[in-house]
């Protein structure tokens, strides 16, 4: 571990091409994240400072452990379960069938246990992608079409309102939110980020209803009134790409932030040594504990 300045440390000089999909797991104290490019899941353990690589042999986009103790994972080609003894896949679906143009990204599950999940261009330009809901029957619904990068997804405390981040738009979308039925409605834009200030990727809220969200290609994590949409506050990291983040330790007053080296020249990559890094940020705050996929 490396101290930046006295919230902020490195937890690990992972180099990774595109680390993402921050998951806390609080019940065994562990981080799960991946790394897109490189087909890796990584299992952080803080109290000894290991962190576990498992190869895979395609793009993973999301992660997610189910309550019954298996790994959903959004591979490139669909959506798989994966047994985290042998850590061989099975494809659970794929409702895509030019997946030689989309693949799956990032993903999270609502408070009933359902995972949303989106795809994205892989040119990143087009509309291609869609974001699905994938629920504890495995039936995949198609929620959102003509996305190009589905990216952070959250939900308010009261579960009544989906925020929802399609990257290349710079903005952050809400939506009214039925948790019963998993409908959503009244889509309408909440948060754009300024310009010079990349791109919104990966978020998550915190206790007091907060919206923390990672910036691609601006350096931080900002945090959001999502009701008012001002911005409250801001991390500055010693990277430009940064992925996603999520809330864990004991208390779940640690934030992990995941970042990216792709893209970087090697000149850039000279100057950013840490890209890649996975982060840890004493936030102040206190985060939700982390939905599992209740398979």
């Amino acid at each position: 571990m490396k101290k930046i300045n006295e919230k902020l440390e490195l937890v690990i000089d992972a180099g990774a091409q595109i680390a993402e999909g921050p998951f806390w797991d609080q019940e065994k104290q562990l981080l799960y994240w991946v790394d897109i490019l490189g087909k890796t899941i990584n299992i952080y353990n803080p109290a000894t400072a290991a962190n576990e690589v498992i190869q895979l042999e395609k793009m993973i986009g999301a992660l997610i452990p189910t309550a019954k103790g298996k790994l959903l994972a959004a591979l490139e080609d669909g959506l798989y379960l994966i047994d985290p003894e042998t850590f061989k896949p099975r494809i659970l679906v794929n409702p895509e069938s030019n997946t030689a143009q989309t693949r799956f990204n990032d993903g999270k599950c609502d408070q009933k246990g359902r995972f949303w999940v989106g795809t994205m261009d892989l040119e990143e330009n087009r509309e291609l992608g869609k974001l699905y809901c994938l629920d504890q029957d495995l039936n995949l619904e198609e929620k959102v079409k003509n996305v190009k990068i589905s990216n952070g997804l959250a939900w308010s405390l009261d579960n009544k309102t989906m925020y929802y981040i399609d990257s290349p738009t710079k903005e952050v979308l809400a939506f009214d939110y039925d948790l019963e039925t998993a409908e959503i409605s009244n889509k309408r834009t909440i948060i754009s980020l300024a310009e010079g200030e990349g791109v919104p990727d990966g978020m998550t809220i915190d206790a007091e209803g907060k919206l923390w969200i990672a910036h691609f290609g601006g350096s931080q994590v900002s945090r959001w009134d999502s009701v008012s949409g001002e911005k409250i506050d801001s991390i500055q990291l010693p990277v430009s790409n940064v992925t996603s983040c999520a809330f864990g330790g004991k208390n779940l007053d640690e934030l992990y932030i995941t970042t990216a080296s792709v893209g970087l020249s090697e000149e850039e990559k000279e100057k950013q040594p840490y890209a890649g890094g996975i982060f840890k940020y004493q936030a102040g705050v206190n985060g939700l504990a982390a939905v599992k996929f209740e398979l």
